[in-house]
């Protein structure tokens, strides 16, 4: 079997089930199959839910990073189900909030979106979300052409949202949000320095038309 077989019908299968699990566990807990939830049910797991897309969020982040830093290319294959499992749980916490927490009261749920900053930034990570993972699919990657990756840059503001709808929630212990915090400073920071770094580099000089580049005839001048 070849890598790529090995990776479609071996280790994304795998990953797809070991990303399941957390959600497999909600649902066990909830009905008591596997343990139980906290005092405040509903808020365990509307918790549970938004960690893990956090989680996510910062793991689909850091595919590029770890497939850049170790030439482990297939990595790059694995970023999609990542994305989409963060979409997932980040839904799954909004819908938590939406049903069990405020119970479809519509009037006190647009006060609280437009009116509390912390969910404002969450709400506004679960918008950017559900349009990257609309346009997620290859055919979708086609149509939009450039624009699709412009679109799906926005991971990094899903990812700072994200932490800030966290950290404003907490308040009190910061500890657990300035980790997810430190995590994204590092993952925006290297991608930082790697455009800086090719924004820096020279670019090969233009030659006159029909006028040979250096090294004989029909040679292409590359940068140092």
């Amino acid at each position: 079997m070849d890598t790529l077989a090995q990776i479609r019908f071996v280790w994304k299968p795998l990953v797809f089930a070991a990303c399941s699990l957390p959600a497999v566990l909600v649902v066990t807990d909830a009905t008591g199959i596997t343990g139980g939830l906290g005092v405040n049910g509903v808020e365990d797991i509307q918790d549970r839910f938004g960690n893990w897309g956090l989680r996510f969020i910062m793991i689909a982040l850091a595919v590029t990073p770890l497939r850049q830093l170790t030439g482990r290319h297939w990595l790059g294959r694995f970023r999609r189900m990542l994305g989409l499992f963060a979409f997932f749980y980040v839904l799954m916490h909004f819908l938590t909030w939406l049903v069990l927490d405020q119970g479809l009261a519509w009037p006190a749920i647009r006060e609280d979106i437009f009116e509390r900053p912390f969910i404002t930034f969450g709400f506004a990570a679960l918008l950017v979300l559900t349009a990257m993972a609309a346009t997620s699919t290859a055919g979708m990657r086609r149509r939009l052409g450039r624009h699709w990756q412009r679109l799906h840059y926005g991971v990094y503001l899903v990812g700072i949202l994200a932490v800030v709808h966290f950290w404003w929630q907490v308040r009190a212990d910061i500890r657990e949000p300035a980790v997810y915090a430190a995590v994204l400073a590092c993952l925006l920071g290297y991608r930082l320095q790697r455009r800086l770094a090719r924004s820096g580099r020279p670019r090969p000089r233009a030659h006159a038309p029909g006028r040979p580049a250096p090294g004989g005839p029909g040679a292409v001048e590359r940068a140092p």
